[in-house]
């Protein structure tokens, strides 16, 4: 039974007893992460808690190895969150959400503001443990994880731990408060606000949508469609056209335009007037009329691209029309209509709404790949490309002695990937499950090997007068930049409740607090709203408490 005493009773460090280690960690830890208190829940967070409890007790893994398994465990798990987030980072800044990010940058400048304050005027609080709190204060992982790679000192690494450890608790539940707080000061009527959030997608102009039109307007008979597109100055598409005589065609741009023909347009809801102004008032006729005296071969289908050869390919250069004779209407990108335009690069994932004849169809279909198997293959070799030219990037020295190291590099090569990763001829398309299983395993091994590196000496630290400390301060550094940007959200820019909480619980990277959101109002308003603040707030995060850990060490 010696066996027995060399995987389980502490003190072990063999390769054996340190696989059994990390794997009890984890899978308790994940078990207590899905129970609710107050219907919050801790999640993935409570590995970190197990692990301190282990190392608590005696439990320990070698240095080397433990060093080994937190990178390679934060590498995973932040390149994996960069390839997340970064389809959105650039378009985040587009439309309402300039004014959203700008002020969860604002919250970040106040939570970094309170950590130098407070570094200056306690004086006896190291940055090390400032920067660990205000990582749990704010619930960011990634930025803990940036500030122990940048500070490499095991001593520096455990008490960021600690800090951590002893800050997330009422980092959660600081946020919930500072939403409710919002929410009284300003007696929201949160039923109220979902009214309004619903009126305004009815009327959102975002969006393509489709309208039918009879062309009444003498002064466009015999014009094709190509010379439509230089009379009204606007991206849309005719996916079908009725002749007089009630044939049905699928136009091209040469297709000749004639009074009393009926057109199904496709365009932005912003457009609709100058369509109006120039073939004349839409008409009642929808998809389904439309498909009702459709012949029988015409059909629309939706197709999915996943050649990688056409990878960032325009719409345009497919000659769909010449090619196919088929016409484009919507591409459907990650749950998101867009309008098919022809300067629309394709990425691979995309699904796109075709009309035409069903052989012509199943030809495009053939060519663009149409596979769902296809999609769930892992795209490894842009992951370990990635994660090579992350690690080198996270190794210059941006200045200052300052580095992106492996936290940061890894992040921005990820990002950088999503976007212009086709460029390349790299494939970054990754499934939600993959991406969901790299992220939970990545994150799992890292606070695993962080809670036993710092078990041994947390009760000692965290249960005393300092701790006390900490956990003020860490209320502190939550609280006041959320009620700051709260307030200034609702009181100055009279933006909706359900956006605010969505905003403030993506400043802080917080999901249990987006679920509480979610949960609290039925509306998914607070996840689109966190969703746009979330890439660049991410970033941010990483990047400050390297900062501060490099620059005022």
């Amino acid at each position: 039974m010696d066996f027995l005493t060399d995987l389980f009773l502490p003190g072990q460090t063999s390769l054996a007893s340190t696989l059994v280690l990390l794997s009890f960690v984890i899978a308790v830890g994940l078990w207590l992460g899905k129970m609710k208190i107050g219907g919050v829940s801790l999640g993935v967070t409570f590995v970190l808690f197990v692990g301190i409890l282990m190392g608590h007790f005696g439990y320990e893994i070698n240095s080397d190895v433990l060093k080994f398994v937190r990178e390679f465990g934060l590498i995973i798990f932040i390149f994996a969150i960069g390839l997340q987030v970064g389809p959105g980072f650039f378009s985040a800044f587009k439309q309402g959400g300039i004014r959203l990010n700008m002020l969860a940058v604002l919250g970040i400048v106040l939570n970094v503001a309170i950590v130098v304050s407070i570094y200056y005027i306690d004086g006896t609080t190291s940055m090390n443990a400032l920067v660990g709190v205000m990582s749990g204060a704010v619930t960011n992982t990634p930025g803990l994880a940036a500030a122990q790679q940048a500070a490499s000192d095991i001593n520096a690494v455990n008490t960021m731990s600690m800090g951590y450890a002893a800050a997330y608790p009422l980092g959660v539940l600081g946020i919930i408060a500072s939403i409710l707080l919002i929410k009284v000061i300003f007696r929201v009527n949160v039923n109220d606000e979902i009214a309004e959030i619903e009126r305004e997608r009815e009327d959102s102009e975002a969006k393509p949508y489709v309208v039918s039109f009879e062309v009444v307007n003498h002064l466009i008979e015999g014009k094709t469609l190509l010379q439509l597109h230089d009379i009204i100055h606007c991206e849309f598409v005719v996916s079908r056209l009725m002749k007089g005589d009630g044939e049905i065609i699928i136009p091209k741009s040469s297709t000749q335009i004639h009074v009393g023909d009926k057109l199904y347009i496709v365009m932005g809801a912003q457009d609709e007037p100058s369509f109006n102004a120039v073939l004349g008032n839409p008409i009642q006729m929808g998809d389904e009329e439309w498909n009702e005296v459709a012949p029988s071969n015409v059909v629309s289908r939706r197709i999915i691209m996943t050649r990688s050869e056409y990878n960032g390919v325009a719409l345009g250069a497919l000659r769909l029309h010449k090619g196919y004779n088929l016409n484009c209407t919507r591409v459907n990108r990650a749950g998101v209509e867009l309008l098919a335009s022809p300067g629309l690069r394709l990425q691979m994932g995309d699904r796109l709404t075709v009309v035409g004849d069903i052989n012509d169809i199943d030809r495009l279909a053939s060519k663009l790949g149409n596979s769902m198997k296809r999609l769930n293959q892992p795209n490894l070799i842009t992951i370990f490309v990635g994660i090579l030219f992350g690690i080198v990037l996270g190794s210059i020295d941006i200045g200052f002695g300052m580095k992106l190291g492996l936290a940061g590099g890894p992040l921005v090569v990820a990002i950088l990937l999503s976007r212009f990763g086709y460029k390349f001829k790299l494939v970054t398309y990754t499934s939600s499950s993959a991406s969901l299983m790299l992220r939970e395993l990545g994150i799992c091994l890292f606070l695993a090997a962080v809670g036993i590196g710092a078990g041994k000496g947390f009760a000692a630290t965290v249960f005393n007068y300092t701790g006390m400390w900490w956990v003020i301060w860490g209320f502190i550094i939550t609280f006041v930049p959320l009620m700051v940007i709260g307030c200034i959200a609702r009181g100055v820019y009279k933006i909706n409740y359900l956006t605010i909480m969505g905003m403030m619980s993506g400043s802080y990277t917080d999901p249990p607090a987006l679920a509480y959101a979610g949960g609290s109002t039925g509306s998914d308003a607070p996840a689109v709203s966190y969703s746009t603040v979330y890439p660049l707030t991410m970033f941010l995060r990483v990047v400050a408490a390297q900062a501060l850990v490099l620059l005022l060490m």
